[in-house]
């Protein structure tokens, strides 16, 4: 009889171990493989970041996002089509700090025809490691305003006084009147001089733009070293900058861009709606509305409308104002929003503070939302805002259900009793007197009408210890 081959114990583990090492090899070779297409695939791409409008919070976080997704995703350019009458100086400063410090080659491309990089705009194009323009576009009026003024910018020391001679009307147009207005403008200009020498552009007219206000053309602008390109469109744009090198914080780097795919991140809705909020002339109504509600409040303890409509339109207008950042603005807004919410099930206001609650953590929730892949889902925020939503009205019922019930005790409450005549009532000048059990109490009692012995009697209403009552007929 033939014997089988027979595999031993040892045998068997080491065919285990190979073929687990084999499988492991396959596995980490095909991750690599996939790693390595979707990275060329990545770099093959350019992603395109539209700012129009002022340029404030919203703004930041959409073009800061969008570099952040850029790098997670290995693309190899990023491109800001811009058109800008300017905003907020720190928004641009923070949208500056993330185009330096970017790993990916960022192109600030002012487009379509028509379109304008003024104020805070220039700035961007200055700090971006390619400036490229439309034709028929323009830059420049980058010197720094108050917002509807501030206080203390009186001068702190006194100026000569002038003999208005034309050299010195000049020296005050481009120096400023007055102390906290050279303080600013002395800043604005070290500043963008800076961006100006980084990238080897013109900082003499980067000066002039700030100390002056004044602007360039397209063509001029690039016959003046105040940027790289004008192209028409961006196909053009990613054909001329092919080949250039740029300063990135990480070294030299030469951009290769003629072949890119363009991929758009058009503002989502989220940016929208923190545009609108963000918008000078909203966040200016947001703050008169927050101010005078908080004043009603306070003259009225207890009206709760005004305080609720203040306190969240305070909010909102001190983060359009960026005096809040993003996430203090969002985390503000949601303790807010809880503390209404907890408070509606201490403070009869019949929903007020509840649905004040509810926008406030709704509000909050959306500008924490930075779009990310720990950002927290918008499912999730309905849901906790229909679950605190479902509360409120099981509250407001309750409240609504108490009201419609009798009092349980004192006065209020023996006029809604029945009881029972402990004696035939005695005809007095103009009413009936007697004593009747109420809830198990003796009670002096006058009537109307004539009331016998064992008569069922309703109380309607109550004097001292005597209480008025009315016989109640049986139907039938």
């Amino acid at each position: 009889m033939q014997g089988k081959p027979v595999i031993r114990a040892g045998q068997s583990r080491r065919l285990s171990v190979f073929a687990a090492v084999f499988l492991l090899g396959a596995l980490l070779a095909g991750l690599s493989l996939s790693h390595q297409l979707l990275a060329q695939t990545s770099e093959g791409r350019a992603l395109v970041l539209t700012v129009e409008g002022a340029i404030g919070p919203a703004t930041m976080d959409y073009v800061t996002r969008g570099i952040r997704r850029a790098e997670s995703e290995g693309m190899s350019l990023v491109v800001i089509e811009m058109d800008t009458p300017g905003g907020l100086m720190d928004s641009m400063r923070e949208i500056i700090k993330a185009i330096l410090a970017s790993e990916v080659p960022v192109a600030t491309y002012v487009s379509p025809e028509g379109a304008r990089a003024a104020s805070a705009g220039t700035y961007i194009l200055y700090g971006s490691h390619i400036a490229a323009m439309a034709p028929a576009t323009n830059l420049g009026s980058a010197t720094p305003v108050q917002m509807g003024g501030m206080p203390g910018t009186e001068p702190t020391e006194q100026a000569p006084e002038s003999d208005g001679s034309a050299d010195e009307q000049e020296d005050s147009k481009r120096r400023g009147d007055t102390a906290m207005e050279r303080k600013v403008l002395e800043d604005a200009v070290s500043y963008i001089r800076g961006l100006a020498q980084r990238h080897g552009r013109n900082a003499d007219w980067a000066e002039q733009a700030v100390r002056e206000a004044v602007n360039l053309g397209a063509s001029e602008a690039l016959e003046q070293n105040v940027i790289d390109v004008v192209a028409p469109n961006l196909r053009d744009l990613l054909r001329q900058i092919d080949g250039r090198t740029v300063r990135m914080a990480s070294g030299d780097q030469v951009l290769s861009t003629a072949d890119l795919e363009l991929v758009r991140a058009e503002p989502d809705w989220r940016t929208n709606l923190l545009s609108v909020i963000t918008d000078p002339n909203v966040a200016y109504f947001l703050m008169i509305i927050g101010f005078y509600g908080i004043i009603f409040e306070l003259a009225n303890p207890g009206a709760i409308v005004p305080g609720v409509i203040g306190a969240i339109s305070l909010i909102l207008a001190l983060f359009a104002f960026q005096v809040l950042s993003v996430n203090y603005a969002g985390l503000a807004l949601i303790m807010l929003g809880l503390a209404f919410i907890v408070g509606e099930a201490f403070v009869p206001s019949f929903g007020m503070l509840g649905v004040g609650g509810i926008v406030a953590f709704v509000a909050g929730s959306v500008i924490l939302m930075d779009g990310s892949h720990r950002d927290i889902s918008l499912p999730t925020i309905g849901g906790t805002a229909i679950v605190a939503a479902g509360f409120i009205l099981w509250t407001v019922t309750r409240f609504i259900g108490l009201r419609r019930k009798h009092p349980v005790s004192g006065s209020e409450q023996i006029t809604h009793e029945q009881g029972e005549a402990l004696d035939d009532f005695t005809r007095g000048h103009d009413h009936y007197t007697g004593h009747v059990r109420i809830s198990g109490e003796r009670w002096n009692a006058r009537s109307e009408q004539p009331v016998n012995t064992g008569d069922p009697v309703r109380v309607t209403g109550i004097e001292g210890l005597t209480v008025t009552v009315e016989v109640i007929e049986e139907e039938g």
